[in-house]
């Protein structure tokens, strides 16, 4: 007897003597009579290059890697203990121990099962749809082949679905992948096209914009600088008038100082005489009263009169400056008031001229039929036509016509005799027009018989001159 303990990722399998079946453990006492294996549950990486053919007749090999081991349960172990009790060829196993053979029976049986369910399941689907839904692929892989290993214990933990591949002699997947980047390239191109010229478009935009705000901000510039200019003039104004109000205050409080000290520059003269009057008055009293009191009354009432009268002088030109003081003021100010009204009516009457010949510019429908419309308005046509008039009066032109001959076609010398016919009228003409004589070997030839005899003729100014003959 001997007492056996598996390690963390063992099972021991015992049978024999005293257990109907077997019995999975972790550690056991093991009789003589009994056997013990030890199972591992630790999971198994294979890989395998599966060929496969669509529901399309498309062939291609699907390189995956499979994890899988044990299930981790009493049921499943047991199940997986049994798979590996035997050999490959269905013999009994007579060593205790799990050979390298048995687990390659073991994978054998895991591979055939999995390349049988990928079969079945890539032959009901379209390469398109194996490609797109990858996940849902191997999704049905799994569970397919999970429900065939269940039966030996074994489970799936997981699996690897590599990237499909091209059998030898197809190259599906070589022109999808062309396909794609030539996709790829065309659309970069295209975004990068389509980028330039929104930068492009918006470049112009933001310089449209900018050139904009320029141009407004350039306007309200201007307009603030009109109303600041205005405030100004009217500041400047208001403080002229404010610095004339002050100086003739200063003026007028001068003057008044200047009368006051004046004022009473007269009142102690006036004591200082009357003082003196009443010391001579007592001097005087005791030889002659009457005298005194008489040179007194008359000196009180002389002193009171230039008083008054330097009073009444003194309050009229107090009142002559202040008059011609507030006259100043108020022409100043007249003459600010009508300034600043001028230029604001100017101004604005500018403005109003502006907005209207803009609107008629717009109604005419241009600048040029604006010209034609000021030209119309200003009667310029009216005087071009008068000088055009002025310029040819005067002129005596003369207009001469002749016609001979009778028309009859049948005649072969009519040219010729048309053209001796014509030519003294014509020489005619000359010498009435120019003055100029024909040759004396012209006017030498013989008299025809049917020479031109002009039959009426008509002077110059607006009538015209008509020579000819009758017959032929």
């Amino acid at each position: 007897m001997w007492y056996a303990i598996s390690d963390a990722n063992e099972y021991l399998v015992v049978t024999g003597a005293g257990i109907s079946d077997i019995r999975i453990c972790k550690k056991a006492f093991v009789m003589p009579w009994q056997r013990c294996s030890r199972i591992s549950v630790s999971p198994f990486d294979f890989s395998l290059n599966l060929q496969a053919m669509t529901i399309e007749k498309l062939q291609f090999a699907l390189p995956a890697v499979f994890t899988i081991g044990p299930d981790n349960n009493l049921g499943s172990l047991k199940k997986y203990a049994l798979l590996l009790s035997g050999n490959s060829d269905g013999s009994p196993s007579g060593r205790h121990d799990i050979t390298p053979a048995k687990r390659n029976h073991v994978q054998d049986i895991v591979k055939g099962i999995i390349e049988g369910e990928t079969r079945v399941i890539v032959s009901s689907m379209t390469m398109e749809e194996i490609f797109k839904e990858r996940q849902i692929f191997k999704t049905k892989v799994i569970e397919n082949v999970q429900n065939e290993l269940q039966q030996f214990g074994l489970r799936i933990y997981n699996a690897n679905v590599k990237e499909l591949q091209d059998t030898p002699g197809s190259e599906y997947f070589a022109f999808l992948s062309r396909k794609a980047h030539e996709g790829a390239l065309n659309q970069a191109k295209i975004d990068v096209a389509e980028a330039r010229m929104r930068g492009e478009i918006g470049e112009a935009e933001k310089k449209g914009k900018t050139k904009q705000e320029i141009s407004k901000i350039d306007a309200e510039t201007a307009v603030l600088e009109t109303k600041r200019k205005a405030e100004k003039a009217k500041a400047d104004s208001e403080l002229m008038n404010r610095q004339t109000e002050l100086d003739t205050s200063v003026k007028l409080a001068k003057i008044t100082a200047q009368r006051q000290a004046e004022m009473r520059d007269a009142e102690l003269q006036k004591q200082v005489e009357s003082k003196r009057a009443e010391t001579e008055l007592e001097r005087l009293r005791a030889t002659d009263v009457t005298k005194s009191k008489i040179a007194r009354e008359s000196a009180q009432q002389k002193a009171d009169a230039e008083f008054y009268t330097e009073q009444k002088a003194a309050d009229a030109h107090l009142y002559k400056q202040t008059m011609e003081a507030d006259a100043l003021y108020y022409r100043e100010q007249k003459e600010a008031d009508a300034a600043f009204y001028r230029q604001k009516r100017e101004a604005e009457g500018l403005i109003e001229m502006a907005k209207g010949y803009g609107a008629l510019v717009g109604v005419l429908g241009g600048p040029q039929a604006f010209l034609q419309y000021k030209m119309i308005e200003s009667g310029t046509y009216e005087k071009l036509a008068k000088a055009n008039g002025l310029a040819i009066n005067g002129l005596q032109p003369k207009i001469t016509m002749w016609n001979t001959g009778n028309g009859d076609a049948s005649d072969n010398a009519a040219p010729i005799r048309n053209l001796m016919q014509n030519l003294p009228p014509l020489f005619s003409t000359i010498h009435e027009q120019t003055g100029i004589q024909p040759p004396s070997w012209m006017a030498q030839m013989p008299n025809l018989n049917h020479a031109p005899e002009p039959q009426s003729s008509t002077d110059v100014k607006g009538k015209a001159r008509i020579e000819g003959r009758n017959g032929a």
